[in-house]
């Protein structure tokens, strides 16, 4: 099987848009995605884009993605945060996630960070195997803490 991953263009956000809401689906939170197909070309392809993202193609129609953006670590300096590594479900198996992620780490290490991370769902088992085959490590005692739009109002508001 031929595919091929590229930086994503901003006429691809439509097809990455829909692998977001895929992933959304999949994660049991449909109704999560708040972003839309203009956030993201405004976002990602303006005078300062605020992610980078790849895609994976197959015969012209985007079947993966990989989502990063840059972030600062007190301990390590630059790193570079994976928002998502989306395959589509029908082209799972078929080496996609692999080689966006090794396009990622190659990203990485061209930009020069000190780490790479991302999260991943404790119930998602094929996805933790995956990264941790790839040598990633899975830190198990951490916990991921969010405020969102809601949280930070009633916090400034407390």
């Amino acid at each position: 099987m031929e595919f091929s991953i590229r930086e994503a263009v901003r006429s691809d956000m439509k097809s990455v848009h829909a692998l977001i809401t895929e992933l959304a689906v999949f994660e049991k939170e449909p109704e999560a995605v708040k972003v839309t197909i203009g956030d993201l070309e405004r976002d990602g392809f303006g005078e300062a884009p605020l992610f980078h993202c790849f895609v994976a193609d197959f015969n012209g129609d985007v079947v993966g993605i990989a989502l990063v953006y840059p972030r600062y670590s007190t301990w390590r300096g630059p790193v570079i945060h994976l928002e998502d590594l989306i395959v589509t479900k029908a082209m799972r198996g078929k080496g996609i996630g692999a080689a966006l992620l090794k396009r990622v780490v190659q990203y990485g290490v061209a930009k020069g960070v000190g780490r790479i991370g991302w999260e991943v769902l404790d119930w998602n088992e094929p996805a933790i195997k995956f990264y941790e085959d790839c040598g990633a490590i899975v830190m198990r005692d951490w916990h991921v803490v969010q405020m969102d739009d809601v949280a930070m109002k009633k916090f400034l508001e407390a």
